[in-house]
């Protein structure tokens, strides 16, 4: 359905269209099959970047291929390992997914493929023990999850030994997703799988799959510690799409409240349906996803054709929903993200994305979808959050920017240490092992040193203590006493903030109210939340300064990159109504102090930058106003979360003896999020400036200054200030540039 189409039938007007543009089609490029193929894969030509990935595997180099959705990057990386199974059925390759909802679609695809003697099997936590044995000794094709390649077959590589010595390919698909601290941990697990099939005698190729992000090759040499061939000019056809931003209508300005993102994504999809266009609709959380089908449902009369999708259901209803979608019986889904990463749906004919899901990457992933029957329709509903609303006033800052980086550290030691002893337990480290390992092992008191080199002193073996998602290894549980089930972990140093007794913790955008915080069994037992209120955690902080890595003069002042310490101690939770953010009370708290080293940014502004501001308090709430909205939008430069940095300003700073504001990475350790900010500095204060400029509160709002993470709940925010000090720091670098 055309722009044109869609303005004539009054679908796409009113004051909530921020804006309205046209993706032209785009032709396909096709190129033929290699010759001498030997797997029947169903296809008669390759598209250019399918054979750009072939011949990269066939002259032995890792590949990474970074394409946009529903290019065909399955079957590129399927065609070289497919080659070789159907060329020699002893061949192994291992296929990992950051979820078994892959998995399981992988497996699918792979078994419809007439493919003589290939044998594809999944390996997880959900295999049945009895299975285990059968899978290792049969399957040539093994579809697994970094944590079970992480506690179940580099600590047994015995059991795994035909199939590390005949290792020949690993596909790391989602490769966009192993970025932070997940990643970071996930390329240690890749080095570890690398350094067991040396000694087992094999030499994998590694095939990734990627959605698009601006460093691609960065990432792969990341993950894998080694060159990768990045395959990005995508070959595949594309058509027309439609792109709207929506926003709610203004209730109130001054606390920037806007009408419901949910009651305008059910409009949408009401409307979109009624004229038979198939529609997915993209939610932050489960409980958002039920409400949006609620409320669509209510609008048509009939749910017949309508249904939600989320995690949570049982494999057979996710699989009968995709079914259902694809061959055109449901028109109108409303899903969590659980649909973003690459589970076949068939392409649509509109996307509605509820609320910028974090990174512009994630969205072009959502979006991608869009385009069935000649053209489609994509669209974001905005919420109140401040890079939503900035995207709204600057589309272009959106739709005309590059896809974020995704960064990593693998030699982050929070994260370092523990796959060390790791690596020591599964066979002795000794020449030829990455320099780091080695140096972190001959500092570790864990591990002896024997001629045949480091080994792991202990009795059980090391990696089950490693958790993938945290960079420290005695993180906190956290666990829904209603049903038993664990819902993730949280480190010790954020766990205070998030889980202490009484917060309301969100999960996957659900909410869940904290009944007990265990400071010896480390866990948190938490039960879902439907109130009408949510809490904000009051702490004090401290930074010291350890050491400066880089120091540079920008921006008309000082600007550090470096390690500092943080250290945090709650003091007091907050109650505010969700609906006014009005005080409902504040709760005293006794919790430990907590100190973590990590990486971070700071800048001493000049006095003329500081003109007509000095005066306390105005002063500490210009910094303060100006930090949290850089946090805010960080996430535009590195692929993260605003929950995943931390931030300080301060008058005077003890070490500096200045006015001071840090930015620091809320992870042990860091991660390399600050020092992105760093390299980025000047287009990540450019566009702070104009995200203030372009709000319409006058004193400041959750749009804009006001941050739901807060230690001193939001109080001395100068947000005029800030815009004073941002802009003037702009039109200096303005001016040194002409």
């Amino acid at each position: 359905m055309s722009v044109d189409v869609l303005r004539w039938e009054g679908l796409l007007e009113g004051e909530e269209l921020a804006h309205l543009a046209l993706e032209p089609a785009r032709d396909a490029h096709y190129t033929a099959l290699p010759e001498g193929l030997e797997a029947a894969v169903g296809v008669d030509r390759l598209y250019t970047h399918q054979r750009a990935v072939w011949d990269a595997a066939a002259r032995g180099e890792h590949v990474l291929v970074s394409t946009g959705t529903a290019s065909g990057k399955t079957l590129a990386f399927n065609l070289p390992v497919l080659d070789a199974i159907a060329r020699d059925p002893k061949v192994r390759a291992l296929y990992l997914y950051p979820t078994k909802a892959l998995a399981q679609d992988q497996f699918r695809t792979l078994s419809g493929y007439a493919v003589p003697r290939l044998r594809p099997a999944i390996y997880d936590g959900d295999t049945p023990a009895e299975q285990r044995r059968q899978v290792r000794a049969w399957a040539n094709v093994i579809l697994t999850n970094p944590d079970m390649v992480h506690v179940g077959v580099l600590p047994n590589h015995d059991r795994w030994g035909d199939v590390l010595a005949n290792l020949r390919y690993v596909v790391v698909d989602e490769a966009h997703v192993y970025r932070g601290v997940f990643g970071s941990h996930v390329a240690n697990v890749l080095r570890r799988l690398k350094r067991l099939a040396r000694i087992y005698g094999s030499d994998p190729q590694f095939l990734l799959a990627s959605a698009t992000v601006s460093n691609p090759g960065e990432l792969g040499a990341a993950l894998l510690d080694e060159r990768v061939t990045v395959v990005g000019e995508d070959g595949a056809s594309r058509t027309e799409r439609t792109i709207v931003l929506w926003n709610p209508a203004l209730q109130d300005a001054e606390l920037g409240l806007r009408n419901s993102s949910l009651a305008e994504a059910a409009k949408l999809q009401a409307t979109f349906v009624e004229r038979g266009l198939r529609t997915l609709t993209f939610a932050k959380s489960r409980k958002a996803a039920e409400l949006i089908h609620r409320f669509t449902a209510e609008r048509l009369g009939d749910d017949a054709h309508l249904s939600p999708y989320r995690a949570g259901y049982t494999a057979h209803e996710r699989r009968t929903i995709e079914r259902r979608l694809m061959d055109g019986d449901l028109l109108g889904v409303s899903a969590t993200n659980a649909l973003e990463l690459g589970i076949d749906v068939g392409l649509l004919d509109a996307v509605i994305s509820v609320g910028f899901p974090g990174t512009v990457a994630s969205l072009r992933q959502q979006w991608g979808r869009a385009g069935r029957r000649g053209s489609g329709v994509a669209v974001l509903i905005a919420s109140e959050d401040g890079l939503d609303q900035f995207f709204m006033r600057e589309p272009d800052k959106l739709l005309g920017r590059r896809v974020e980086a995704a960064i990593l550290d693998h030699a982050n030691p929070r994260v370092l240490a523990g796959h060390v002893r790791a690596a020591a337990y599964e066979a002795p480290l000794g020449d030829g092992d990455p320099p780091e390992y080695l140096a972190a092992a001959r500092e570790d008191p864990e591990l002896k040193e024997t001629p045949a080199g480091f080994v792991w002193a202990g009795r059980e073996h090391p990696a089950a203590r490693i958790p993938l998602r945290a960079t420290e290894p005695d993180a906190f549980t956290i666990v829904d006493g209603t049903s038993g089930d664990v819902l993730g972990l949280v480190e010790r140093s954020r766990a205070y903030t998030t889980v202490h007794e009484g917060a309301v913790y969100l999960h996957r955008g659900e909410s869940y109210l904290v009944r007990e915080l265990d400071l010896t069994a480390r866990h948190a037992v938490v039960e879902p939340f439907s109130g009408n209120w949510y809490t904000q955690a009051k702490e004090e902080t401290m930074t010291s300064i350890v050491e400066p890595r880089r120091v540079e003069w920008r921006l008309g002042m000082e600007l550090a990159f470096g390690e500092i310490e943080v250290t945090e101690q709650v003091v007091a939770y907050e109650r505010r109504t969700v609906s006014g953010q009005d005080r409902i009370e504040l709760v005293p708290l006794a919790l430990p102090q907590t100190t973590f080293a990590t990486e971070a940014i700071w800048y001493l502004p000049e006095a003329h930058q500081l003109e007509g501001l000095e005066e306390m308090p105005r002063l500490l709430g210009t910094l303060h106003a100006a930090e949290h909205a850089m946090i805010s939008l960080l996430p535009l430069w590195a692929m993260c979360d605003r929950w995943d940095i931390g931030g300080l300003s301060t008058n005077i700073h003890p070490q500096t003896g200045r006015p001071t504001v840090f930015i620091y990475d809320g992870h042990a350790g860091g991660v390399g999020l600050t020092e992105r900010g760093f390299e980025q500095f000047e287009g990540w204060v450019r566009d702070t400036a104009e995200l203030l400029a372009g709000c319409p509160c006058s004193d400041g709002c959750p749009s804009c200054v006001q941050s739901p993470k807060c230690g001193n709940l939001n109080d001395m925010l100068d947000k005029a200030g800030a815009l004073t000090f941002l802009r003037r720091a702009v039109d200096f670098g303005r001016a040194r540039s002409s």
